[in-house]
């Protein structure tokens, strides 16, 4: 399988992932009732964070030291939760945009990784890493329980979405097809965790 070109509609997911990821921090932010520059703050930690670990782990540039778009985004998204009213966010607002950028990002960093020749099943944990890290580390600044403690599927849906592109990839289905496929996947199964609990059993040792 040839490594993939990342392409516009994977750039276009990774900046879908960045601005959901982004407005969940500034939301988590909003909850605490923290300024403008502490809602930037959580908004651009909570966007890159999982696309740095990834570039840090492949070797490659940290994409948005190099490239201003996504710090601009993070930005939007901190202002547009600003300016918001609160009681237009419902209380489960935050864990439908963290749905959508896990999603989002699991793909991409799965794409980038191959396109930087990681091997397939490491280029899809390398899309795990993307699409949770950012999550991690705004539960840990909002002083919230982490997502991975929660009992929902959540880097599972992670793991669908980025292992599923490399499968389907590795089938031969084009690059763009292959990333929407997955993502929308990916984003079904986080939906049905979070509508109905869905989650994996724990240790019963």
């Amino acid at each position: 399988m040839m490594p993939p070109q990342i392409g516009p509609v994977l750039e276009a997911l990774g900046i879908v992932g960045i601005f959901v990821f982004a407005a969940s921090g500034a939301l988590a932010a909003a909850r605490l009732r923290l300024t403008l520059v502490t809602f930037a703050f959580f908004a651009l930690i909570t966007g890159v964070g999982g696309g740095t670990v990834r570039d840090l782990l492949i070797g490659a540039p940290v994409f948005w030291v190099h490239d201003a778009i996504p710090a601009v985004t993070c930005m939007a998204a901190a202002l547009l939760v600003w300016f918001t009213p609160r009681r237009l966010w419902s209380d489960h607002a935050l864990d439908w945009l963290d749905a959508v950028g896990l999603a989002a990002f699991a793909v991409f960093g799965a794409a980038k990784a191959l396109n930087y020749g990681i091997p397939p099943l490491v280029a899809a944990m390398m899309g795990v890493v993307t699409g949770c890290v950012g999550g991690i580390i705004r539960d840990l600044l909002a002083h919230e329980p982490s997502i991975l403690l929660r009992p929902e599927l959540y880097v599972t849906a992670a793991a669908v979405a980025s292992g599923l592109f490399v499968l389907l990839r590795w089938g031969g289905l084009d690059v763009p097809v292959a990333g929407l496929i997955a993502a929308f996947t990916g984003f079904l199964l986080r939906a049905i965790a979070i509508r109905r609990g869905l989650g994996l059993p724990g240790y019963k040792g």
